[in-house]
């Protein structure tokens, strides 16, 4: 048991924001009261956050350990993690190894996260290196929007199937949701094409297109009643002018939920690289309006990472650009993959445009419940530098400061310079952990109330931003003491998240032919079973979350 007295709590969900009051905790949970034998923690000038919640991560699977061992070079300058009674031995850096991963996470007050991008033939791998990766709690979404079988149902107009495909295919991989990367452009890139615009017929197909694909997995998340919307990564991504793509799929949209995924590389304008500027006011402007959208924003800093994306077509423009190393998978009739290395530099007009654009849009977004921090891992930023864009946020004297380093140009194309909204802390809290855990309809995240798994973290209430959230004092998972005063104490195994649609057991039936004619992996050995994903948590499907 423990009780943490007298701290200043920020618990957007349930209305609190910074009022000295106690959090109480029991079994793992948020309890109304502990008896007097309870450990207490005096957070007296410091202040108390739910755990953060990254809605959107890449932290495992066969595209990092591919980008892993394409980036040598940073793992020289990464940060080591040393082995200790309480952690094993790993690097941080642009991708972190599984067990740094966790570490780092923790070390910052997140404990729970969304891998956002897993093929079903992969899983059990993905679901191994989750197992891999300690303390946080981890779910994941399952890639469809290239998916031949389900292309091939929507050809044939057989919604229903694919509905019932769908369906399967998000028990089959334990996953949490569905996950649309460039419909249609990835099956077109085994064809060395792409599908840039919405009403492209997707090649191979007759009258298959991006919309086709992104309206039919939109109903069937709703008509599945996933707790988590159609996770959607758009066509046209990095290009200038993209965002006119941008504002169609949105107004496709319009009747189902959707989470519009790292928002940033979608709202550009311009006419080319050279007259690349931001587009983010008229996408703010509509997504205002349209409460049935949540997004994330995809933010980029300047320095080195590496990019992984199943967006093969978009991964190698991204090479011939940048003429940097340049790795390519096809996944058998599910989707693709590329990874390129990448230098964010503030001299660059289109970086600086990118940069921009991600501040941009969670300033001009109104509601901050449907914004949620991220970087797009490790594609804008590594997630461990979130500290850096709370700063951003929160000190508008700062951001004019860094906007000084920037070309005329570069602040002509920006809407940045005129911005003057500063976040609170408690709108903090809403961006790092209330909203994305509604976002993702995880009910039991992102707040305080009691019932609520009894991830805390308490911070040292510093002027710095950056300060303050990059070294927390302590940080409890599930009850359990982690972090304190910057040193992990106690590794823990965090749990697995999934949910089991209502899908007609039958379509096993109609898959498992398929499987022999076109698939490498016998069906039978497709499916990841229970046993496979260590601490999982079946979710119940349920589309109405509430505040």
């Amino acid at each position: 048991m423990l009780r943490i007295t007298g701290g200043k709590v920020y618990d957007p969900k349930n209305g609190v924001d910074g009022v000295v009051q106690d959090v109480c905790v029991a079994g793992g949970k948020v309890v109304a009261s502990v008896d007097a034998s309870a450990r207490v923690i005096d957070a007296r000038g410091m202040i108390v956050f739910p755990g953060g919640v990254d809605v959107h991560t890449h932290i495992g699977g066969a595209a990092l350990n591919f980008a892993r061992g394409l980036i040598p070079e940073q793992h020289r300058k990464a940060r080591p993690i040393f082995h200790t009674p309480q952690c094993r031995a790993g690097i941080a850096g642009s991708t972190p190894t599984t067990f740094a991963t966790g570490y780092v996470y923790a070390g910052m007050g997140w404990t729970t996260a969304n891998e956002a991008a897993v093929p079903l033939i992969s899983a059990k791998h993905t679901h191994e290196e989750l197992r891999d990766t300690p303390i946080i709690d981890k779910c994941c979404c399952v890639l469809m929007a290239n998916n031949e079988i389900i292309l091939d149902l929507l050809e044939n107009d057989e919604f229903e199937r694919a509905k019932q495909v769908a369906g399967w295919q998000v028990w089959a991989a334990k996953a949490y949701g569905i996950k649309a990367v460039n419909p249609g452009g990835v099956a077109g890139w085994k064809w060395g094409k792409d599908c840039k615009g919405l009403n492209d017929v997707v090649p191979g197909y007759k009258k298959v297109t991006p919309a086709t694909i992104i309206k039919a997995l939109a109903d069937i998340a709703d008509q599945l009643s996933l707790p988590h919307p159609i996770h959607l990564h758009c066509n046209n991504l990095g290009a200038p002018g993209n965002y006119t793509t941008t504002l169609e799929t949105m107004k496709l949209l319009e009747g189902n939920r959707a989470h519009m995924a790292h928002l940033q590389y979608h709202a550009y304008g311009g006419d080319d690289w050279y007259t690349m500027k931001s587009a983010a006011v008229p996408i703010a402007e509509y997504f205002n309006t349209h409460p049935n959208l949540t997004c994330d924003a995809g933010a980029v800093l300047f320095g080195d990472t590496v990019t992984i994306t199943a967006d093969g077509p978009w991964q190698h423009l991204l090479h011939e650009l940048t003429g940097r190393k340049w790795g390519n998978l096809d996944v058998e009739n599910e989707t693709g993959c590329g990874v390129v290395p990448y230098t964010y530099k503030e001299k660059n007009l289109v970086n600086a445009i990118q940069w921009a654009v991600g501040l941009e849009l969670m300033l001009l977004i109104t509601d901050p419940w449907r914004v949620c921090l991220t970087t797009d891992h490790p594609n804008g930023a590594c997630f461990w530098r979130y500290p850096e864009i709370v700063r951003l946020l929160m000190d508008k004297e700062f951001r004019k400061e860094q906007l000084k380093a920037f070309s005329d140009k570069a602040r002509a194309g920006m809407v940045l310079p005129d911005l003057d909204r500063e976040y609170t802390l408690g709108e903090i809290a809403i961006i790092t952990s209330a909203a994305p855990a509604r976002t993702l309809g995880l009910a039991q995240k992102g707040h305080l109330g009691i019932g609520a798994d009894a991830d805390i973290a308490i911070f040292n209430d510093v002027k710095d931003p950056m300060e303050m959230f990059s070294y927390p004092r302590f940080v409890f998972k599930s009850g359990q003491l982690i972090v304190e005063e910057g040193e992990i104490r106690n590794s823990i195994e965090g749990s697995q998240f999934a949910t089991r649609p209502d899908y007609d057991p039958a379509i096993e039936d109609y898959l498992r032919p398929l499987f022999q004619q076109h698939y490498t992996m016998s069906f039978e050995n497709y499916p990841v079973t229970e046993e496979c994903v260590h601490g999982l948590e079946v979710h119940a499907c349920n589309a109405c979350v509430s505040k």
